[in-house]
């Protein structure tokens, strides 16, 4: 499997429909009501990264561990999507700025999960590296040959998931 080469549009888009959203809502533009919260703090709760505390890049953490992070975001952005009756829908390489309306959840959680999907592209890899390793060959050799940025991208994510000013305090831009 080839590496991703739009991690750094997925990572924008992230980003920036992140920032609408916070910005919609900060702005009075967007009214949270009482599910979405409740949707947004179920989905907080459900992607707590167990860290310990430590800034990204997680690096003491397996490879598994760090992919895994991420990769939860994706199966929980789905789960609170439909919970909320939300549409995920494609946002890499839109702007969000040319919305006609205030950006709401459903461009939240399809900002976030432009992402988090990246995490299970990285996950394939990953086990499709580990079924097709032969003895004795070692794991992140053969990672980097196949993927030779997704250390660096790795790390990128896990600052954009956990950390300070991070989805992590998401519950901090929303009242």
């Amino acid at each position: 499997m080839p590496h991703d080469a739009d991690f750094a549009a997925r990572l924008t888009a992230a980003t920036d429909w992140l920032d609408a959203a916070i910005g919609a809502q900060q702005d009075g533009d967007w009214k949270m009501d009482d599910t979405e919260r409740r949707v947004l703090a179920d989905l907080i709760a459900a992607t707590n990264a167990l860290h310990g505390g430590s800034l990204p890049p997680h690096t003491g953490d397996s490879l598994y561990v760090r992919i895994g992070r991420i990769t939860n975001w994706a199966g929980a952005l789905r789960l609170a999507a439909r919970a909320g009756g939300w549409e995920l829908s494609p946002v890499t390489g839109r702007d969000p700025s040319a919305l006609t309306r205030p950006a709401g959840m459903a461009d939240l959680l399809s900002g976030i999960y432009a992402l988090a999907e990246q995490g299970e592209r990285w996950q394939e890899l990953l086990l499709t590296t580990v079924r097709t390793l032969q003895r004795g060959q070692p794991l992140m050799q053969e990672i980097r040959s196949r993927h030779p940025r997704l250390e660096s991208e790795l790390a990128a994510a896990e600052a954009f998931f956990t950390g300070p000013g991070s989805l992590e305090d998401l519950h901090l831009f929303f009242y």
